[in-house]
């Protein structure tokens, strides 16, 4: 079996890891944030680290908001972010399986990095068999206790009538509006995510021991939380939290045996 090929078993897919290949992970590199311009170096540095990783990728993993906004409309995908999205297709082209979880700030994923770029688009966590690790991976967003402003908000946005309702609205003032909302709004932005609230009040700590009581995993791996964190929850499952790609420039390895955060 080829490093990197993805099999169903008992409907949890399983990535094989053969000696010298390894897994990667990353998260919330927030690209056209605060403008294009500002953003244009971290994505030249995300695209060399790409262009690094192909060579000994068994599979990446990336964890959302790779945006700092995105939504398809039925003809039309936003501006820029070339280099980025060539190289993503270079890479799945080349055979190399790159999985995607939506973030907040891209959660209007429809449809085009599936059929245009071969790259699956999950809008939930999902569990992997990774090597012989058990992995629990999502973006973050919404899970645990509290953080209900936000939850309800969310409801509001994957609604079919306000993605109806946006559509309507022509591409150029609707990526205005909310380029001003996702970088000027807290609620949305959420700078407080930048902020580590201690082991016992971290919320995705909280909903990983939470999940522990239902089956075990070995990783459970999000982003949204822009720190990049590594919590044991027990003997043999730890928490992990990838940072960003805006203050840390952090990323996840996995060899098959050790995951390991790592700053590029």
């Amino acid at each position: 079996m080829l490093s990197g090929t993805l099999q169903t078993m008992n409907n949890m897919s399983h990535i094989e890891i053969l000696e010298g290949k390894k897994i990667y992970f990353a998260s919330d590199n927030h690209l056209g944030a605060p403008d294009a311009k500002s953003s244009k170096p971290r994505e030249k540095k995300f695209v060399a680290w790409l262009d690094e990783i192909k060579e000994d990728a068994a599979a990446i993993f990336l964890l959302g908001d790779l945006f700092d906004f995105w939504f398809e409309y039925k003809t039309v995908i936003p501006k820029g972010f070339t280099r980025t999205l060539g190289k993503l297709a270079e890479i799945a082209d080349s055979g190399i399986p790159i999985h995607y979880f939506v973030g907040n700030h891209d959660l209007w994923m429809n449809g085009y990095f599936e059929e245009e770029l071969g790259i699956p688009v999950y809008h939930k966590p999902q569990e992997f068999k990774l090597g012989s690790k058990l992995f629990f991976i999502g973006h973050g967003d919404g899970l645990g206790p509290g953080d209900k402003g936000y939850k309800r908000m969310k409801k509001v946005f994957i609604s079919p009538f306000f993605k109806w309702l946006f559509r309507w609205g022509h591409p150029d003032i609707g990526m205005r509006i909310a380029q001003y909302f996702s970088v000027k709004n807290k609620m949305i932005s959420g700078d407080d995510d930048a902020t580590f609230l201690g082991e016992d009040n971290e919320w995705l700590v909280q909903y990983s021991r939470k999940k522990l009581n239902e089956n075990h995993r070995d990783f459970f791996v999000f982003g949204h939380r822009h720190l990049p964190l590594e919590i044991q929850l027990n003997e043999s499952s730890k928490y992990i939290n990838l940072g960003d790609w805006i203050q840390y420039y952090t990323y996840g390895e996995y060899d098959g045996n050790n995951f390991t955060l790592k700053t590029y």
